[in-house]
């Protein structure tokens, strides 16, 4: 049974070793599966709490013209004639913005006379003018031969580290028609949502052949920070360079968006304002302007972590703010993840060693909110992408494994101690022993104790003279009164041996004062005796008298017996013995009190100082205990009269 007990117990340390283990390998290698299904809903909750505690502010220097449902309702259904569009694009450009990005697709030739003034709104401006280009991407397929160098002018040309890229790669390009395909510079817009459909991270190139076509959003914000495009580099082991300002991305060229909040979060200008002249263009000066639609009939809608409803082009304008503003997301070194995984295993195992239950509980719950608050700080304040979910799995599971062992296993055993030395200890000793159960470990162990024995004089003759019911009740009376004093005194109560108690100090909870607890045990009895006296005299009764032995001495003390059968916590030994003889003489010399040279010998100073009142202690012989030689002094101790001093009279030696 012990080795059970034992290796239930080392299950609470290694069972949560095991959890740490597990977890810091998955945090490793960090499967899609748990990343995009478990994580990835996480950080939208990320989002929600910033955005509830404190909302980012939205830079005002970006602003989206949207061709919105009161501009389908005033110039008809989408897509617009390209002269309209053209139209469009010279109001803008009037106001002298520092970009402009088109997030319009035109793939297809309307007309010479509207793709030419298209291109010539696009070409004869001053204004940096962006313009998206549609790709089709599909897993397996490789580039048309007829498009592999069509896009070379358009392409990032400085590439390092190729070897580390794992970019997407693009089958095959939707060109716009001549003259609109040579009057600017082309960033695509393809997107990659993650398993759940939310999309949460822009691919800021995209490889076609062997080109890399930035994204229309690092286009636009290379071209508001007036860095030319010969800028712009790959660094295929950190991510993408802009005007020296590193954006880090994954090892796809993915830069993980910081959103701002649900659509409308940035300024919007509804193009028919414009177009009427019902905005003042000069307003949009020094401005990023992104055009795009953002009519639910135009079919351009992304779900996000806040909304199924932002229009294409905010989610562009939210990735140039990050660029030019510095306040995308980063995602942190998987080691970095892995060690925080470790600290939260070791933690758990640590709270378990030193707390019970509540505590643990308590310990828990606090680490649980320390891990969350610490990852909500790191995202709020500094973008940072922590892993949450491993570091959040170690301490849930490791702390429910601790608390049900604690629960079941730790309270099963506290439940123990409390039946077995509730009825010997008090409650304050009960407490500690389960706080450190291994006090009271089973088996026997030599310890130092003070040894109390009572008997009360003349019972059996008492017994005789009386009915059963009446001596049960007086007996019951006088042990309940003595027995409230031993635990007063926060002694260990042995056993009733009929009428006597054997009590005992120093055990299971180690006293160091335990000679003088059980001295001032002893005449706290004998006065509590006199009011008992009192008491029957008054009722009639016979009035009963106690004799009491005390010694110290070392014994075996421990739980002795059967285990799983019948155990008891008691004392066995010489001194045991002694004080057993000792109370017997109390009839021999019709003394209430006697005690050893060994009690003695602990409170002389204290009987000396009269801490114990004025008393008289008599040397009444020497016993010798069997099996041992040399013999041990006794000595009666009474209250001295009154007006009396204390003193201590030893029989001269032989």
């Amino acid at each position: 049974m012990n080795w059970i007990s034992g290796g239930i117990k080392r299950s609470q340390r290694w069972i949560p070793f095991v959890f740490t283990c597990c977890f810091t390998i998955l945090a490793i290698y960090n499967p899609p599966i748990i990343d995009e299904s478990i994580e990835t809903l996480l950080v939208d909750y990320r989002f929600k709490v910033r955005n509830l505690i404190s909302p980012p502010k939205v830079p005002e220097d970006i602003v989206v013209v949207a061709i919105d449902e009161p501009s389908l309702m005033r110039f008809g259904r989408w897509p617009w004639n390209r002269e309209l569009q053209a139209k469009l694009i010279k109001k803008i450009s009037s106001g002298n913005p520092r970009v402009v990005a088109v997030d319009i697709f035109y793939s297809e030739p309307e007309s010479q006379e509207a793709d030419t003034a298209l291109a010539d709104a696009m070409q004869y401006t001053d204004t940096k003018i962006a313009l998206a280009l549609s790709f089709e991407v599909e897993e397996g397929r490789g580039t048309a031969n007829n498009d592999e160098d069509v896009l070379f002018e358009h392409a990032i040309m400085r590439v390092e580290n190729q070897s580390y890229i794992q970019s997407i790669k693009a089958h095959r390009v939707l060109l716009p028609p001549a003259p609109i395909d040579s009057a600017t510079q082309f960033g695509h817009v393809y997107v990659l949502p993650d398993r759940d459909g939310k999309l949460r991270s822009e691919p800021l190139y995209l490889k076609f052949g062997d080109d890399y076509i930035p994204s229309l959003s690092l286009l636009t914000a290379s071209y508001a920070m007036q860095a030319s495009f010969e800028s712009i580099s790959i660094q295929g082991n950190r991510g993408v360079m802009l005007n020296g300002q590193l954006l880090g991305t994954d090892v796809y060229g993915r830069l993980y968006i910081n959103y701002y909040g649900k659509e409308g979060s940035f300024p919007y200008i509804s193009a028919a304002h414009l177009l009427d002249d019902e905005y003042d263009p000069s307003l949009l000066v020094g401005k990023v302007v992104l055009i795009g639609t953002s009519a639910i009939a135009t079919y351009d809608q992304k779900s996000t972590p806040f909304s199924a409803n932002m229009p294409g082009v905010e989610k562009n304008a939210t990735v140039v703010a990050n660029i030019l503003y510095e306040n995308y997301l980063v995602k942190c070194s998987r080691y970095f993840d892995v060690l925080i995984v470790i600290a939260a295993g070791i933690a758990t195992m640590l709270i378990s060693r030193r707390y019970s239950s509540v505590y643990s509980f308590l310990a828990f719950f606090f680490l649980t909110g320390l891990i969350l608050s610490a990852n909500q700080f790191c995202f709020s304040q500094f973008g940072l992408l922590l892993n949450l979910t491993y570091p959040m799995m170690t301490a849930t599971s490791c702390g429910l494994f601790i608390l049900g062992h604690k629960y079941f296993i730790e309270e099963r055993s506290a439940r123990q101690i409390k039946g077995m030395f509730s009825s010997y200890v008090t409650e304050r000793v009960v407490t500690e022993l389960v706080r450190n159960p291994e006090i009271a470990k089973l088996g026997g162990q030599r310890r130092e104790l003070s040894i109390l024995f009572s008997d009360i004089r003349g019972f059996t003759s008492f017994s005789e003279k009386n009915e059963p019911e009446f001596v049960v009740e007086m007996l019951n009376e006088y042990l309940e009164a003595m027995t409230d004093i031993v635990f007063h005194w926060e002694g260990t109560l042995d056993k009733f041996v009929g009428d006597a108690i054997v009590a005992f100090w120093s055990a299971p909870v180690p006293q160091e004062d335990h000679a003088e607890r059980a001295l001032r045990c002893s005449l706290h009895m004998l006065q509590k005796l006199e009011g008992l006296q009192g008491k029957w005299r008054s009722e009639g009764r016979e009035v009963l008298d106690i004799g009491i032995g005390l010694n110290t001495g070392e014994v075996l003390v421990g739980n002795i017996g059967a285990e799983a059968k019948k155990m008891d916590y008691t004392i066995i030994g010489d001194h045991v013995n002694l004080c057993a003889r000792v109370e017997s003489l109390t009839k021999d010399y019709n003394a209430q009190l006697i005690i050893t040279e060994h009690i003695l010998e602990h409170v002389r100073g204290l009987l000396e100082s009269d801490s114990f009142g004025h008393m008289v202690i008599t040397e009444l012989e020497k016993v010798t205990v069997k099996g041992k030689v040399k013999p041990v002094s006794v000595y009666e101790m009474r209250r001295a009269e009154k007006g009396s001093k204390s003193k201590l009279i030893e029989k001269l030696a032989n």
